[in-house]
């Protein structure tokens, strides 16, 4: 019998794994779709509970509705910790930390009084919107683009040391040649001036008045726009070499991202289809 009952478990825990986390199903499929319209449905709610004219009106459904989520999108958050291996290493994952997230301000907000908290109790409740970021696992491409600017990390990094240090170089120039009296009153504050113009937003809150100043700042315009296309082109180059990924997660720890002839998971090295034998 204890094994008996132990192999229904197992068969239990596999195939809740296999509608919760695999997207190539039927019912993992129809999981995700309602799962989607679930987020956006209450993400929804809290936005429209931001109006005041919309709260005064419907605030008692809103507060209905929001409470139901909050107990779907529980109760999803349990059901895979469940069924996955290493239950721990998934709730410390990016998603599983959404997950949290998503939830965890209607519950916290229980135990916070009422008065002067209030507003920290509205802030927690804005903190809902996270669960906008539930989506992300479920659009395929996404873990696509994950995986090239990881891949262009380093690149990246050494992209913004370069920027970095140009933006140290021209705040000191212009903190030298256009001074306080102009509105460069620091190095620091000159270097923001920098930041503002080199991307092109351009506040106008501090502007060159020398004709020195001036050239220099159309030299920062220019040089801008081509920095702009640089992270491009660095991200796009790892984007071409687009490898066979399967829609495959780890039982164990919950990660993807397998080709479609892997046998163990490249995170912890666990048996991606425990019913086969290798």
């Amino acid at each position: 019998m204890p094994e008996l009952k132990s192999s229904v478990i197992q068969n239990l825990r596999r195939r809740l794994h296999e509608i919760i986390f695999e997207a190539d199903t039927p019912a993992g499929k129809l999981f995700d779709v309602v799962l989607i319209l679930s987020i956006i449905a209450s993400v929804l709610i809290v936005m429209m509970d931001s109006i005041a004219t919309l709260h005064l009106a419907y605030g008692r459904l809103f507060h209905y509705c929001e409470w139901f989520f909050t107990l779907l999108f529980t109760l999803e958050y349990l059901l895979r910790l469940a069924c996955i291996g290493r239950p721990l290493r998934y709730a410390g994952s990016f998603y599983g930390v959404v997950d949290l997230l998503s939830i965890l301000p209607s519950y916290v907000s229980l135990f916070l009084p009422s008065g002067k908290y209030f507003l920290v109790i509205r802030i927690l409740r804005l903190l809902r919107v996270f669960r906008v970021l539930k989506l992300v696992q479920y659009v395929g491409e996404s873990n696509y683009l994950q995986r090239a600017l990881w891949a262009s990390r380093r690149k990246i990094l050494v992209f913004l040391f370069s920027v970095s240090l140009l933006l140290i170089i021209f705040g000191a120039i212009m903190y030298i040649v256009e001074g306080p009296e102009h509105g460069f009153s620091s190095i620091p504050r000159s270097i923001y001036w920098a930041i503002v113009t080199m991307t092109t937003v351009g506040y106008g809150d501090i502007s060159p008045q020398t004709g020195i100043g001036q050239a220099i700042a159309s030299i920062i315009m220019i040089v801008g726009y081509g920095i702009i296309a640089i992270p491009t082109g660095i991200v796009t180059s790892e984007m071409v070499f687009k490898q066979n990924i399967s829609t495959q997660a780890c039982p164990e720890c919950g990660a993807e991202g397998h080709d479609h002839q892997a046998m163990f998971c490249k995170q912890c090295g666990a048996k991606l289809n425990p019913e086969v034998r290798v």
